[in-house]
């Protein structure tokens, strides 16, 4: 069923309008138009649909990187987020289930002695991440011996690889092959180092009525095919509907 509109919408976005956070720092769910300018994506199209349920206009925050998005919401500039859940981002927020599976994975130079996931911790190596990212911080947490470099988003970490200041980038699995796919001096590492779940997020002082209402809406994306159709509406691959 709908979200019923009256006092579940004050709840979700108490300002009378539906402020959403967009992370356009992960290119698999959202993105600006290079025509219009305007963000869409799979995120967008959930903050869309929400707003329908809810009979709220939507305001679209948008961010180049992950912490911004988060910081907005857990400040609650905006009543809404679309982020990869990692308990470093626990504080200050509540998460529903997740929507789509992303893997995280490597990139190195073609001529790399590394050939797997398993020889990137290794001492000498560093390992471009975008600041805030969920892989600098599952990697912060993982790696012991390989050395963490933290730089502004996704250009920034192809940009260290390729001038040699670190011998790995990490980050969204289809965004590294994309760019392999451009320079064939690149290539992925097989496999993943994490899988991320990406979820939508809310401020943790919106109360259970509301986070258990986001928590129904994202579960009700996912069953009706609303996800899976955003998915190949917007040309992702590799991507897939978390489970319900």
């Amino acid at each position: 069923m709908p979200l019923p509109s009256g006092s579940l919408a004050r709840a979700l976005a108490p300002g009378g309008r539906l402020r959403a956070s967009i992370n356009l720092g992960n290119p698999v769910l959202a993105h600006r138009d290079t025509v219009t300018g305007q963000a869409g994506g799979v995120s967008v199209d959930l903050a869309r649909a929400l707003g329908r349920e809810l009979g709220l206009d939507v305001e679209l925050i948008l961010f180049d990187g992950a912490a911004g998005s988060v910081d907005a919401v857990r400040s609650e500039q905006a009543d809404v987020g679309f982020f990869a859940i990692d308990p470093e981002r626990g504080r200050g927020l509540r998460f529903t289930a997740p929507y789509v599976l992303i893997e995280g994975s490597y990139l190195v130079p073609e001529g790399s002695a590394v050939r797997d996931n398993a020889e990137v911790d290794r001492r000498g190596n560093r390992v471009a991440v975008g600041q805030g990212s969920a892989y600098d911080l599952f990697l912060s947490r993982e790696l012991q011996a390989a050395q963490v470099d933290r730089v502004a988003g996704a250009p920034a970490v192809r940009q260290a690889l390729q001038s040699g200041q670190v011998q790995v980038a990490a980050g969204i699995r289809q965004v590294l092959e994309a760019w392999a796919r451009e320079d064939a001096s690149l290539r992925v590492l097989p496999g993943r180092f994490m899988v991320i779940q990406q979820a939508m997020g809310l401020p943790a002082g919106r109360g259970d009525a509301a986070a258990e209402a986001l928590a129904g809406f994202v579960e009700r994306m996912k069953s009706s095919g609303f996800v899976a159709g955003a998915l190949a509406r917007h040309g992702v691959g590799g991507a897939s509907v978390a489970p319900g």
